[in-house]
């Protein structure tokens, strides 16, 4: 990151917001710098630059950094009309005026999001290309993965084919469909927690916004659009689906080992089961519980028991990646195993179950070993994901009883080799 500011105090604060993102910040105190800096030095990821330096008092340097590829937030310490429209003709990612703390706050956010951005797919649909390729190149600006539609029918295809898509922007007068039928389509197959919808039009009709809104848009702009009303839009929209997505995650997602939960397993598992009931392939339910784990958290203590927990997670996470796993409360675990057939899927499993009791972790230099018991159901004529979970926790329960590193699956018993 290069940080173009003149003043001292103030550089520093930015590049300690630089180095907290990650970034290796270099700093410039003038043009002259700037200018010596870019002749050996131009793989900026991004720049922070001062609108006003002792040796360029109207913003000189900031198309001298812009020409050289790098994308750049302004700091201004004064702003009237001139300069406001100079920095709106300017190809710059945002411009912030350092009236206080919280503009710092703000740099803070745009610099995250320049770095994050490109996770989100940004769906632009215009019929017209030169409309279409502005607000393109204004979300290019922002680092976001960007694709374009002429039409209601290929936005909706590309949504069905890319699932990174997770805001849409669509103009309201196009040829077929229009923007607010396109909306009413969208919002039958993916709901406000799933993709934000921003609608714009040129028609000036006071109704307009409203019937964005109530067919299931998130919000409105009018055309022509000010950029740095348009950043503000998508700024706002994008954090509103961020803050949607970590709710999402607390509500699904076990704290201590990053598995989904016991809720979100059986949801899951429940969306699949009519599915699987019908399928040729071989499902199994699989329940596993750390054996000893009360012994372990009394004789290493309980942080230790945490670090048990985490790796086992680990493990059964690379062992059986693509299935679906959770922990599903204490010592507990459970996968959702697929496979040809049920004698392949009893003999991965065994296979696993033995690589753990060969694992060891290592706690504030003690070695922890550590085994579990293992207890499942195949999936073929139960009335219900509750009765399979009834099997199988039966199954584990069995497993328990007779010794630490059993496996029961449908009734028999495997001793772990």
């Amino acid at each position: 990151m290069l940080v173009v500011e003149d003043n001292k105090a103030i550089a520093t604060v930015i590049g300690h917001i630089g180095k907290s993102l990650g970034f290796h910040v270099t700093i410039a105190h003038s043009f002259s710098e700037v200018k010596k800096l870019l002749v050996s030095h131009q793989k900026f990821f991004v720049a922070s630059v001062d609108y006003g330096l002792p040796d360029a008092t109207e913003g000189e340097v900031i198309p001298y950094v812009l020409d050289h590829g790098i994308p750049s937030v302004v700091m201004t310490g004064r702003m009237n009309d001139k300069i406001h429209q100079k920095l709106l003709n300017l190809p710059i990612i945002d411009y912030i005026t350092k009236e206080n703390s919280q503009a710092y706050h703000y740099l803070l956010r745009v610099l995250h999001g320049q770095l994050t951005n490109h996770t989100t797919g940004v769906l632009v649909v215009d019929d017209s290309l030169s409309v279409r390729s502005y607000v393109c190149s204004l979300l290019k600006r922002r680092n976001f993965t960007v694709f374009e539609a002429s039409d209601g029918g290929s936005a909706l295809q590309l949504l069905k084919d890319n699932s990174e898509i997770k805001l849409l922007l669509t103009d309201q007068e196009m040829p077929g469909m229009t923007g607010i039928e396109l909306v009413q389509t969208i919002r039958k197959r993916y709901t406000e927690r799933d993709l934000i919808i921003i609608g714009y039009s040129g028609i000036d009709r006071v109704y307009q916004s409203a019937r964005f809104i109530k067919s299931g848009a998130d919000d409105y702009l009018k055309k022509p659009f000010c950029p740095e009303e348009f950043y503000c839009r998508i700024f706002k929209n994008i954090e509103q689906l961020h803050y949607i997505e970590e709710i999402k995650m607390a509500a699904n997602v076990d704290y201590l080992t990053s598995l989904s939960n016991r809720r979100y397993f059986i949801d899951q598992m429940s969306e699949q089961f009519s599915e699987m009931l019908e399928s040729e392939s071989n499902h199994l339910l699989a329940l596993f519980h750390v054996d000893d784990f009360i012994s372990i958290n009394e004789e290493f203590g309980h942080s230790a028991g945490d670090q048990v927990l985490i790796e086992f997670a680990s493990l059964l996470s690379n062992h059986y990646n693509g299935e679906l796993l959770a922990r599903f409360g204490g010592a507990e675990f459970a996968c959702l195993i697929s496979g040809d057939d049920f004698s392949k899927n009893e003999a991965n499993l065994m296979a696993f179950q033995e690589s753990v009791s060969k694992h060891s972790t290592t706690f504030e230099g003690r070695s922890i070993n550590f085994s579990v018991s293992v207890g499942g159901t195949i999936i073929c004529e139960q009335s219900s994901v509750g009765q399979c979970l009834e099997q199988s926790d039966e199954a584990l329960q069995k497993a328990q009883g007779g010794g630490a590193n059993q496996m029961i699956l449908n009734g028999f018993i495997e001793l772990a080799e």
